[in-house]
C-alpha cells in the first residue's frame, strides 16, 4: 500500500510516499527535466490564453487608430459615391448636348449626326489602367468610375471638335447669307405704287417680236435715274453695253450665285469692283432692246437662271410679297 504524505520543510512542500515494503517513508524527487516539461507547458497556456483574449479584445474594441481608419473609410465611401454621381450627371448633360447638336445644329447646315458606335465607343475599363491590378479591394469600384471618366473625356473631345466644325460652318454661312441676292434690285418704297405691273420668269410675249419667248428673269417699272442695289456680297464682273439688254452689270456672289441688272440708264460700278449688299450699282433706264423705263433682274445659279421672285422677300408684308408674286406669275407682256 502506498500513502501520500505531504509536510512542510523550511517553507517548503515536500511529498513523501509510505512504502509498505520498507515501512517506511520515502522522499518523492521530481527530475529535473520533468520540472522542465510542466514549467513550459504552464508558460504555453498562459501565452496561448493571453493571445486569445487579446484577440478577442480587439474584435470586440477596436484601437482608436482602427476607430480614425474606420471613419476615413467612410468619409472616402462617401466622397466616391458623390463623385460617381456627379460623373453620371456629366455624363447624361454631355448626352443632351449631343442630342441638341445631332438634332438642331448639325441639321441646320445639313451635317451627319456623330455615329452613335464612335460616340459610345469606351477606352477599356482596367486594361487601360493596369495601376488597379494591385489592389485587392475596391479595383472594380475604381475601375468603373474610371472607364466613366475615359468615356466622359472622349466624348468631350468629339463634341469640342464637332463645335469647331460648327462654329467654321456659321462662319462661313454667315458669309454665304451676306453674298446670297436675297433683297429686291429697287428700294421697296420706289416700287410699291408699281408692284402690280411687274413682269415675272417664265413664257412671257414678248413686246417687241409678240410672241412667247422664255423671260429670264423679273422687270421692276421705275422711273429713269431711280437707284439700283446690289441684292448681295460679290464681285463686279461686268458692266457695259450688252446686245439686247443695253448697259448691263453682272456681279458674282460666290456659291454657284450670279445676279444681272439690264436696261440701265448709268453705271457707277466697274468690273473687278467689290461691292456690298444695298450698294448703289446705278440706275433704271431705258437701253436696249426695251418698250418702257424698268430694270431687268436676273438671278443665276451654276449658269442656270433661276426665278428671282424667291430672293425678293425683304421688307415686304406677307401680303404685299404675295400680290408681287401673283403679279409676276399672270401671263402678261414682258417690258424686254
Amino acid at each position: 500500500m502506498i500513502r501520500l504524505v505531504k509536510t512542510k520543510s523550511m517553507g517548503r512542500k515536500e511529498k513523501f510516499v509510505y512504502n509498505i515494503h520498507t515501512l517506511t517513508y520515502e522522499k518523492v524527487v521530481i527530475p529535473f527535466k520533468t520540472r522542465i516539461w510542466q514549467a513550459f507547458g504552464f508558460f504555453s497556456v498562459v501565452l496561448v490564453t493571453s493571445f486569445a483574449l487579446l484577440a478577442l479584445l480587439y474584435s470586440w474594441f477596436p484601437s482608436p487608430r482602427e476607430k480614425e481608419l474606420v471613419r476615413e473609410i467612410e468619409q472616402m465611401e462617401y466622397k466616391y459615391s458623390q463623385l460617381n454621381g456627379q460623373v453620371e450627371m456629366m455624363g447624361k448633360v454631355l448626352t443632351n448636348i449631343q442630342q441638341r447638336d445631332a438634332n438642331v445644329h448639325r441639321a441646320v447646315f445639313g451635317m451627319d449626326p456623330i455615329d452613335k458606335d464612335i460616340w459610345m465607343a469606351g477606352v477599356g475599363g482596367h486594361e487601360s489602367h493596369p495601376e488597379l491590378a494591385a489592389f485587392k479591394y475596391g479595383a472594380d469600384a475604381v475601375g468603373s468610375t474610371l472607364e466613366k471618366v475615359d468615356l466622359l473625356s472622349r466624348q468631350l473631345a468629339l463634341q469640342s471638335k464637332s463645335l469647331d466644325t460648327l462654329q467654321q460652318l456659321a462662319n462661313n454661312q454667315q458669309n454665304m447669307l451676306a453674298s446670297l441676292p436675297s433683297i429686291k434690285p429697287v428700294r421697296e418704297d420706289k416700287l410699291q405704287k408699281s408692284i402690280g405691273t411687274l413682269s415675272g420668269f417664265g413664257n412671257r410675249i414678248h413686246p417687241v417680236y409678240k410672241v412667247r419667248k422664255f423671260h429670264a428673269g423679273l422687270d421692276f417699272p421705275a422711273r429713269v435715274g431711280t437707284a439700283i442695289q446690289a441684292t448681295g456680297d460679290g464681285v463686279v464682273v461686268e458692266a457695259g453695253w450688252h446686245s439686247g439688254y443695253g448697259n448691263c452689270i453682272k456681279i458674282s456672289h460666290g456659291y454657284g450665285y450670279e445676279s444681272l441688272y439690264a436696261h440701265m440708264n448709268r453705271m457707277t460700278v466697274r468690273p473687278g469692283e467689290k461691292v456690298k449688299k444695298g450698294h448703289k450699282i446705278g440706275e433704271v433706264g431705258d437701253t436696249g432692246l426695251s418698250t418702257a423705263p424698268h430694270l431687268h433682274y436676273e438671278v443665276h445659279y451654276k449658269g442656270n437662271p433661276i426665278n428671282p421672285i424667291n430672293f425678293c422677300m425683304d421688307n415686304l408684308t406677307p401680303q404685299e410679297y404675295q400680290q408681287m408674286v401673283n403679279s409676276a406669275n399672270m401671263a402678261n407682256q414682258s417690258l424686254d
